[in-house]
């Protein structure tokens, strides 16, 4: 299946189906493969990702037609594997959400610069995996897959059944037992089939690696397994956004949650396509991870100055972010280290603290991933790593009415009273 140039094979591309996408590419040894169901290098056994041909020479032209767009992540329907006519399918249209700026926390946390908020709560299962999600649909569609599958922490279960009623797919998703109970409904919720695996997540994923093999298998697209290189792509719309949003400029500073490390190394690969083709202007910015103390390989491996990602045994209250070994480790590695960044944790105490300060502060109610990303963002100013001068995005990527659990034990009435003025006045709330 293996092409050595992209003129010379015949993809799925040629009709369209994958917009200005021309093949896979290894990450690891740069062989290319052509646009298929697959995520492994048959030469040295590295990822795939998506190789583009994206537009060039006209800028100004190409920023006024995403301008004219959607308001959704099919406005960049140019840059991505899709066809032209994305926006004309059934999906759920994703993307293009609130970035808030901050300006009360940036208060607390003694920020001078522009402080942001990138507030993905607001997609339609109320996480930004509805993004990846959105794309690994086109490329299910074009491979004429029957049933919508993945392995997931939550969040990624939802946004498959949800996607797949309204595409018209079957579903059938796979979760650890113990997850929170609002992630749990939400998956379930949307008619497809929901199975709880005994396990961690690494054990849910590495079932899911076995029923592709199987014939049991046979029809099926696991979003994040065989149509990972284009599951992926839909975070680089984050970077998009974000960039847009902010006057098509790059942000100084980000500050992203670590669970796989996929969502990071997408937005650095978005950030960079918006530089090659003249949308923002190219200058320095820093991209920082954020983990979760008890489940923290990747931040470790940093601090440890490591190139190896040792894995983890999960034990933290961010379930969304508990994945022991993470595939993109190293890359983040490279990316924090290649932008001047750092990766960093904090632990469930924190994490509460800065979900809490959010929502205190900005109205916000994140989910625990965002507590991670709002906790190590102020453990980054007050230790020095990220310069409270510049402007900073910080990324909320869940709603907080997800992960409940976590605030229930220390959130509740303020005081119960009596219905009388007596009562009120009383419990010092006059």
């Amino acid at each position: 299946m293996a092409v050595q140039s992209v003129e010379s094979s015949t993809t799925p591309s040629a009709s369209g189906a994958f917009g200005p996408a021309v093949a896979l590419s290894c990450r690891e040894c740069g062989e290319r493969f052509e646009l298929g169901p697959i995520f492994a290098c048959e030469a040295c056994f590295g990822p795939l990702e998506v190789a583009y041909e994206l537009p060039a020479g006209d800028p100004e032209g190409l920023r006024r037609r995403i301008e004219a767009g959607p308001n959704s992540i099919w406005r960049y329907a140019p840059l991505l594997p899709v066809p032209a006519d994305v926006a004309d399918l059934p999906s759920l249209h994703p993307g293009f959400t609130q970035l808030v700026k901050a300006d009360n926390l940036a208060r607390e946390l003694g920020v001078t610069g522009e402080l942001h908020i990138k507030d993905d709560s607001g997609n339609p299962t109320h996480s930004f995996k509805d993004r990846v999600v959105a794309i690994a649909v086109q490329a299910a569609r074009t491979f004429g897959f029957t049933t919508l599958s993945c392995s997931s922490t939550g969040n990624l279960a939802g946004a498959v059944g949800a996607a797949a009623a309204r595409a018209g797919f079957r579903s059938c998703v796979f979760i650890p037992h113990d997850l929170e109970a609002g992630k749990v409904v939400m998956a379930a919720v949307y008619g497809g089939e929901l199975v709880g695996i005994e396990g961690t997540y690494d054990d849910v994923n590495r079932f899911c690696s076995e029923l592709i093999g199987d014939p049991a298998g046979e029809g099926w697209g696991f979003v994040n397994v065989n149509l990972r290189p284009y599951y992926g792509e839909g975070s680089k719309t984050l970077a998009y956004e974000i960039c847009e949003q902010l006057g098509w400029r790059l942000p100084d500073q980000i500050v992203v949650p670590i669970a796989s490390g996929s969502q990071l190394t997408k937005i650095d690969k978005g950030l960079k396509e918006l530089i090659a083709i003249g949308l923002v202007e190219d200058r320095p910015y820093k991209i920082f991870g954020a983990q979760a103390e008890g489940c923290s390989p990747v931040s470790a491996a940093f601090k440890a100055g490591h190139d190896v990602v040792r894995p983890q045994k999960p034990r933290t209250i961010a379930k969304s972010l508990a994945i022991g070994n993470p595939a993109d480790g190293p890359y983040v590695l490279d990316i924090a280290r290649r932008t001047g960044g750092a990766v960093e944790d904090v632990n469930d105490e924190q994490i509460v603290d800065a979900i809490k300060l959010l929502a205190r502060t900005e109205g916000i109610f994140a989910e625990t991933a965002g507590g991670v990303t709002v906790g190590v963002t102020k453990k980054l100013i007050e230790d020095g790593l990220l310069d409270p001068s510049l402007t900073t995005v910080v990324l909320n990527t869940g709603d907080g009415l997800k992960t409940l659990d976590a605030v229930a034990p220390t959130t509740g009435p303020s005081a119960i009273i009596r219905p009388t003025l007596d009562s009120f006045r009383e419990a010092g709330l006059a």
